[in-house]
């Protein structure tokens, strides 16, 4: 992997120093993951309350990018490093003031802003990282980019087997298992530690930022800003406590910043290209990262926890391995990176619908395997394409991708997926016993998801015990003896049975509406397929050529 094009002596070491930045990321969100059934247990958290405080790390993560790559030629990556650091930090802190007996309400908002926190470090760190190594690599970004987010699914299988074995084998608690992605936070802190950083190419010239933004303009800062209004609206609304109030100050700071990309670019329309690509990274980000959040806890519905957890990390070590593979792909394959966005787009589609029908763990080995490699390339292929076509727009472009995307997943992707299973299971189980329905439904807020009607959730706590007990009885029938088992099987009731049933049909009918995402990026790809094809092909420009 050692590249001789690369434009600094210490390539390598800021390429493994950034790896190990994300891998820290992906071992706090792999281990949050796995923890959500013990929330949902400790406070009665509905299903669309975890996506909100799950979707409040992919938020945060926005204004983290954002602002680091407007400013990360301006201040130094050393400085944002350490910013960064002082986050990771603060979220474990903030997070573990959460404590099992104390009101629902006020857990909720230590879990929501730890992890709000927890986002926010790690858009500060991917706003460093990315274009560091798209400039340390310029002729070969989407091969660096892919392996530096392989430390991505890699952070999930580690934080996977900290679920599986430690809090699962071991029973550790949620916060003593939380507590170790502290550890390669600590590892990246000291890797980035003295070290000389390059500036970018558009930096390198001399570009101011309202020239590195024309590109962006009026149409992609209205993507951006659009995004920002849907997370003002969400977080306003509950703490003003009226809608309309919120709305129209979340749409005046939206508009405002829309008028200031206006002045600052001169009132530049920008590139269609880029809005398109900002578009499609916000599918980007509900079908990948929103999915990632909820798809260990949907398969461990469907078969059991320990199988979903197995699951969860044999689809992020194929993400790893498969990471590694973008440059041959791309050069014995003759794959170029759109075309290679178009196949993992039709791939996701059709893994997201075989696992909604999986029954056992062989089959849903094979259906997750697909899935993978559907996702692996999504992410940093947007952010090498973005990289190569713009780039005039130094760090900004791929920063604002990265914050659309990561504030789609905390939008759209969790909270969606949350609400989809609560409103499927709840339609479920009253269509097959509307009585039972009506005495299982759960006393806390509906479960609400932009314009759709809330709906009234399953109880949470009721409905996480009587999946305790439907999993026990289904290992006493798979030959598991254990006496533990034995006796929490006994106790489940034939009423349990159809509540655990319905849950288990509204998560496979949540994927199904889940693939309806890679299957419009699909269509996406290939018309860029086309329109690059009558453009002459793709191939990266320079800062020169990008006028």
């Amino acid at each position: 992997m050692s590249n001789p094009q690369a434009i600094a002596p210490n390539a390598q070491r800021l390429l493994w120093a950034g790896f190990t930045a994300i891998l820290a990321a992906g071992v706090g969100f792999g281990i949050r993951g796995g923890i959500f059934a013990n929330w949902a247990a400790d406070f009665g958290f509905t299903g669309a309350q975890l996506g909100a405080i799950g979707g409040a790390g992919f938020t945060s993560f926005c204004f983290g990018i954002i602002a680091g790559g407007m400013i990360v030629d301006k201040i130094g990556y050393g400085k944002l490093v350490l910013a960064a650091f002082a986050l990771h930090v603060l979220s474990a802190f903030v997070t573990f003031g959460a404590t099992k007996g104390m009101d629902p309400g006020l857990a909720y908002q230590f879990l929501f802003w730890g992890m709000f926190a927890f986002g926010a470090a790690n858009g500060v760190l991917e706003a460093v990282s990315n274009p560091l190594v798209a400039t340390l690599f310029p002729n070969n970004r989407n091969h660096y980019l892919n392996i530096l987010h392989a430390s991505w699914p890699l952070g999930m299988v580690f934080g996977g087997v900290v679920g599986w074995v430690l809090g699962g084998t071991f029973n550790w608690g949620w916060k003593s298992q939380l507590a170790l992605y502290l550890i390669p936070t600590i590892a990246y802190g000291v890797m980035f530690f003295g070290q000389k950083f390059p500036k970018s190419e558009a930096s390198a010239k001399g570009l101011k930022m309202g020239d590195m933004l024309k590109d962006v303009g009026i149409l992609g800062g209205g993507v951006v800003c659009f995004m920002l209004y849907l997370f003002f609206k969400g977080t306003l609304t509950p703490m003003i406590g009226n809608a309309t109030v919120a709305t129209i100050i979340s749409a005046g700071v939206a508009l405002g910043m829309l008028a200031w990309v206006a002045a600052v670019t001169k009132f530049a329309m920008g590139h269609w290209l880029l809005c398109f690509l900002f578009i499609i990274h916000a599918m980007v980000g509900a079908v990948e990262l929103g999915t990632d959040g909820w798809i260990q806890n949907i398969t461990g519905a469907i078969l059991n926890p320990t199988q979903g957890k197995i699951l969860f990390v044999f689809t992020s070590l194929m993400m790893f391995l498969l990471r590694f593979c973008a440059h041959f792909i791309e050069t014995k394959l003759g794959l170029k990176p759109v075309g290679l966005l178009f196949v993992c787009a039709l791939l996701a589609c059709l893994g997201l619908n075989l696992v909604s029908a999986v029954q056992t763990f062989g089959p849903a080995l094979g259906a997750l395997l697909v899935y993978a490699f559907g996702k692996t390339f999504f992410w940093p292929t947007m952010l090498a394409v973005t990289s190569d076509r713009f780039p005039r727009t130094g760090a900004i472009a791929i920063s604002l991708m990265g914050g659309v995307g990561m504030m789609s997943a905390g939008l759209i992707g969790g909270p969606g997926l949350g609400y989809a299973k609560d409103r499927f299971a709840a339609e479920e189980l009253t269509k097959v016993d509307p009585a039972l329905a009506a005495e299982w439904k759960g006393t806390g807020d509906p479960s609400k998801f932009l314009t759709f009607e809330p709906v009234q959730a399953i109880d949470p706590v009721r409905l996480e015990e009587a999946k305790k007990a439907a999993g026990a009885k289904k290992l006493v029938a798979e030959g598991n003896k254990d006496k533990a088992n034995i006796d929490l099987a006994a106790t489940l009731t034939p009423e349990q049975e159809k509540v655990v049933a319905a849950d288990i049909v509204g998560n496979r009918q949540t994927l199904k509406v889940d693939s309806f995402i890679p299957a419009a990026m699909a269509l996406c790809f290939l018309l860029l397929i086309f329109y690059f094809k009558a453009i002459g092909g793709y191939r990266p420009l320079t800062v020169d050529e990008s006028k």
